[in-house]
């Protein structure tokens, strides 16, 4: 397959993720309430409704600068560029990187989306046991860790091409 070809793929994955989290989040904020919840898995698992202010898991929702809604979307532009350049730059194959890549910028456009169009991101995906919980998150969100542990993956468990290697090992 051409390299073109590649791009296209790693594309659509993008594309994909984006549109599986804008159905995901309209369901949620068309069925339950702001701040209610519904218990799929008693006592682990709940879909709940949340408005996310601040960054990933919460951090910074509570700060009271006005310049917070602006600073996260030209961080997530920033990175939506980087992203972009280097799964444009490593699109030749289809590859774990490629579809760490694909994931991340998936994710990265879903929440930005949320932000540019409502001021903040809609989190529904609620694990906890007994009184300790991970914060809310939602498909975005996971696509980008998801995507990020594959980043991970490739770069402490794939060895180097045999030309990369040092001779005489």
């Amino acid at each position: 397959m051409t390299q073109h070809a590649m791009r296209k793929y790693h594309f659509l994955i993008a594309f994909f993720v984006l549109l599986l989290d804008r159905l995901a989040k309209l369901t949620i904020e068309n069925t339950i309430l702001l701040h209610d919840s519904i218990s799929v898995i008693p006592g682990f698992f709940r879909l709940t409704h949340v408005e996310n202010r601040g960054a990933a898991f919460g951090l910074f929702a509570d700060s009271p600068s006005e310049w917070k809604i602006a600073v996260l979307v030209l961080f997530s532009l920033v990175a939506l560029v980087i992203v972009s350049a280097l799964l444009w730059k490593n699109s030749h194959a289809m590859t774990t990187t490629g579809v760490g890549l694909a994931l991340i910028l998936g994710g990265a456009l879903g929440n930005l989306w949320d932000r540019l169009v409502s001021g903040h991101v809609v989190d529904f995906l609620l694990f906890y046991v007994g009184q300790y919980q991970w914060p809310a998150f939602n498909v975005a969100d996971s696509a980008i860790v998801v995507g990020a542990g594959l980043l991970v993956f490739e770069i402490l468990f794939t060895k180097a091409p045999a030309h990369e290697k040092v001779s005489g090992q």
